[in-house]
């Protein structure tokens, strides 16, 4: 549940929102994130850990004592329990519905610019991508020419049946991330092919083996590719120093690298970030 859900379901009865105000030295999260405390539930994390006991429990006072703001300065070192050895100063204030409507406003601006990942292809190991990409902060699209393998999906995966996928690569946005695993080579290269003349993505990653990189590469290049271009490829997706070929593991190795390459601090929309809130 996202934090503006979750305050709305609690105007009633009241919530506090809990916010890492400022972060010195060494902290769990970022300065900016918040999470929601209600009676008996919360909802997002500012980290774990003592600190988050100790913020839930202040919170929960405030509601019960009907207080409506209330700052913490709090040193993370043994008398809290924790090791980090920074400082963080917390705000804990009571939610009103206009506050409410602010979160959501503010969760819809955040979603829309989070890294767009196109996965093309449903098989296996594309369903098995997009499930482990659900949770994480990308805007997520699966793509297949076939009807009867895009049910199932997290909400969070967008599926779209496409007779020819290959036209998603030109609508896609600048920085965007191309995932290809079709169940056909020649569709797979036609896919890389274009995501690479494209120029401006954060990364396209194609599923095989050396033998398929070598064999793409010599095509592209008789194509009138240029050699320096093919150094933007990922082939074979998620490293070579795992031995598992199981969906899942290549999956998850994949998913790594993109959380690498999208939110890495060198990445645009990790520079422009509004920090994103984890649901709970």
């Amino acid at each position: 549940m996202s934090l503006s859900a979750f305050l709305t379901d609690r105007l009633g009865e009241g919530a506090i929102l809990v916010t890492l105000a400022r972060v010195e030295g060494s902290t769990p999260r970022e300065a900016g994130v918040c999470m929601a405390v209600g009676h008996g539930a919360t909802a997002g994390t500012i980290g774990g850990g003592q600190l988050e006991f100790h913020c839930i429990d202040i919170a929960r006072q405030m509601l019960s004592e009907g207080l409506r703001d209330q700052s913490l300065d709090i040193p993370l070192g043994p008398q809290m329990g924790q090791c980090c050895g920074g400082r963080v100063r917390v705000s804990l204030k009571r939610v009103l519905p206009a506050d409410a409507a602010l979160i959501a406003a503010r969760e819809k601006a955040q979603a829309e610019m989070r890294p767009a990942v196109l996965v093309f292809g449903a098989g296996h190991t594309g369903r098995a991508l997009a499930s482990a990409l659900a949770p994480l902060p990308f805007r997520i699209c699966l793509i297949d020419d076939r009807d009867d393998v895009l049910s199932g999906l997290p909400p969070a995966v967008t599926c779209i049946r496409m007779a020819d996928p290959v036209e998603a690569v030109a609508d896609a946005t600048a920085g965007a991330a191309f995932v290809i695993l079709t169940h056909s080579h020649a569709l797979d290269y036609r896919l890389a092919e274009a995501a690479l003349a494209r120029g401006d993505a954060a990364y396209v990653g194609m599923i095989g083996s050396a033998t398929k990189r070598a064999r793409f590469e010599s095509g592209f290049l008789r194509s009138g590719g240029r050699k320096a271009t093919l150094a933007r490829l990922t082939c074979p997706i998620g490293g070579c120093d795992v031995d598992d070929k199981r969906p899942e593991v290549i999956s998850a190795l994949t998913a790594a690298e993109l959380v690498r390459c999208l939110l890495g601090r060198s990445h645009p929309a990790r520079r422009r970030q509004v920090h994103d809130e984890p649901a709970a």
